[in-house]
C-alpha cells in the first residue's frame, strides 16, 4: 500500500495544525496517509522515527546557488541530506543573462526543488557587489521576457539596494525591478544594508507580498529605534510585506530581531546561505531555527517559518505533510541541553534547543550523504574556520573504513 512508511514520530505541520504522534505513509513520491498506527506489514519500506520528530521539508527562502558560476553561489546537495532543507529559493544569484546557466548547471541535474528570484541586472551576481552600477544591465524588457518564459523556476525578481551594489544610482534599481515585478505578477525581494538608500526611500516601492529581506540586520537604518520598530517598518508590516531573516554573513543581529518578534512582526527564518556563510555564522536553516527560538520564537512557530510561510509567500507546493502534497519530509532529533548561539555582531543568546537531522527525503526519496566541496580562494576564513574546514576534509578522509580481515569478505552466497 506505501512505497515508505515513517512510524512513531512526532509529527509537527504548522500548514495543517497538526502537532502529535503520528505515521506518515508516502506512495508515488506523494504523502497518501497520515494517521496514527498504520499496519507497517503494508509498506515496501517501514523506518521506525520513535522518539525523532518528523517536518515538512524545510524551505529556505534566500540562498545562493550556482557553484563555480559567481561570486557567492554553492552547491546546496551537500548541503540538503543534514539539514532537511528540500526546498531551495535562489535569491538573485542569476539575471536574465545567466538564468539558463543557473538552470543547466544546478536546477535541472538537482534531486532537490529549486526556484529563483531573478535578479533585476542581467549579470547576477558574478561579483561581490556593484551589480547595479551598470544601468544598461538593468533591461527591463529583457529581464520580464526571461523571467516570462521560466514561470516554474522565476518566482520573483530580487534588488540588492545599498549604496554598494547601487553606486551613483540610487533608488532607480529598484524602481525597474519594481517594474519588472509588476509585469510579472511576482513578488519583490528587496535587500537592505549600508544606506543611503535607506528604509524611508525604499519602503514606497513595496506592496503587499513583497519580501524584506536581512529585516533584521544591525546596519540599516530604520528598522529599529530605541528598542523599537520605527513607524516606517510598522507600516510595511501593517501594508501586508514579508518581512525575512536572510541571516547571512553580516545581517543578523538579536537585539534587532526581538524588538521585532516583540512589537508583533513575524518573520521568515532563512539563512542567506553562500560561500561565505556557510562557514558561519549563519552554518545552515535548523541552526537559524534555532537562533530564532533563542530570540523568542517557539518550536512550532519556527518550524512554521521555515516551511509553510515561505512556501507561501512565493506559492509553492511545499512546506506541509498534508495528504496530497510532495512526501519532502525532513526528520530530526531534538536535543534539548541548548546551545550558546551568535549574532553577527558577537550577540549571544541561548538557544533552548538543537534540531539535529537524521534524514531527509525528497518525494519519498531518500536523500544520499554527500561531501561538501572546499571553499573557493577568494572566502575569507577566519583562523578558527580554517581550522574547523581542515577538520572536515580529515574526518571525510578517516570515514573510509578499511577492511582487512578474511571474515570481513565472506561471501554472501557459497560457491557452486
Amino acid at each position: 500500500m506505501w512505497d515508505l512508511l515513517l512510524h512513531g514520530g512526532r509529527v509537527i505541520d504548522p500548514g495543517t495544525g497538526r502537532d502529535g504522534i503520528a505515521d506518515i505513509g508516502v506512495r508515488g513520491g506523494r504523502i497518501v496517509d497520515v494517521a496514527v498506527d498504520l499496519p507497517r506489514s503494508e509498506a515496501v519500506h517501514a523506518v521506525d522515527v520513535t522518539g525523532l520528530v518528523v517536518l515538512p521539508g524545510l524551505v529556505d527562502l534566500h540562498t545562493h546557488l550556482g557553484d563555480g558560476a559567481g561570486y557567492w553561489g554553492l552547491d546546496p546537495v551537500p548541503i540538503a541530506w543534514r539539514t532537511g532543507v528540500t526546498t531551495w529559493i535562489d535569491a538573485g544569484s542569476a539575471g536574465a543573462y545567466t538564468l539558463a546557466g543557473l538552470r543547466r548547471s544546478i536546477v535541472d541535474p538537482s534531486p532537490l526543488r529549486v526556484h529563483a528570484l531573478i535578479n533585476v541586472a542581467g549579470t547576477g551576481l558574478v561579483g561581490r557587489t556593484g551589480e547595479h552600477h551598470v544601468l544598461e544591465n538593468l533591461d527591463v524588457d529583457t529581464t520580464v521576457a526571461v523571467a516570462a518564459a521560466e514561470p516554474d523556476l522565476v518566482r520573483g525578481v530580487k534588488a540588492r539596494i545599498d549604496r554598494h551594489t547601487v553606486g551613483p544610482h540610487g533608488i532607480e534599481p529598484l524602481r525597474r525591478a519594481r517594474s519588472v515585478a509588476d509585469r510579472l505578477g511576482r513578488p519583490l525581494m528587496v535587500h537592505i544594508g549600508y544606506g543611503p538608500p535607506g528604509l524611508a526611500e525604499i519602503a514606497p516601492l513595496l506592496k503587499e507580498g513583497d519580501v524584506l529581506t536581512h529585516c533584521a540586520t544591525g546596519v540599516a537604518a530604520g528598522l529599529v529605534s530605541e528598542g523599537r520598530p520605527t513607524d516606517t517598518l510598522l507600516r510595511l508590516r501593517d501594508t501586508g510585506v514579508v518581512f525575512d531573516l536572510g541571516h547571512g554573513s553580516g545581517a543578523f543581529d538579536f537585539e534587532v530581531f526581538e524588538a521585532e518578534l516583540a512589537a508583533g512582526i513575524d518573520p521568515v527564518v532563512s539563512t542567506d546561505l553562500h560561500v561565505r556563510s556557510i562557514h558561519g555564522p549563519a552554518f545552515d536553516l535548523p541552526t537559524v531555527m534555532a537562533k530564532a527560538m533563542a530570540a523568542g520564537m517557539d518550536l512550532n512557530r519556527a518550524v512554521a517559518a521555515a516551511t509553510v510561510r515561505p512556501a507561501r509567500a512565493l506559492g509553492l507546493d511545499a512546506g506541509t505533510l498534508a495528504v496530497g502534497a510532495a512526501a519532502d519530509i525532513a526528520v530530526f532529533e531534538i536535543v534539548h541541553d541548548g546551545f550558546d548561539a551568535v549574532d553577527v555582531h558577537g550577540g549571544v543568546r541561548r538557544a533552548p534547543v538543537r534540531l539535529t537531522n537524521t534524514a531527509t527525503y525528497v518525494g519519498g526519496r531518500l536523500l544520499p550523504p554527500a561531501s561538501a566541496a572546499p571553499p573557493p580562494l577568494w572566502v575569507p576564513l577566519s583562523p578558527a574556520q580554517q581550522e574547523a574546514e581542515n577538520e572536515r576534509r580529515e574526518r571525510v578522509r578517516a570515514s573510509v573504513r578499511r577492511l582487512d580481515r578474511p571474515e570481513d569478505f565472506d561471501e554472501p552466497f557459497p560457491r557452486p
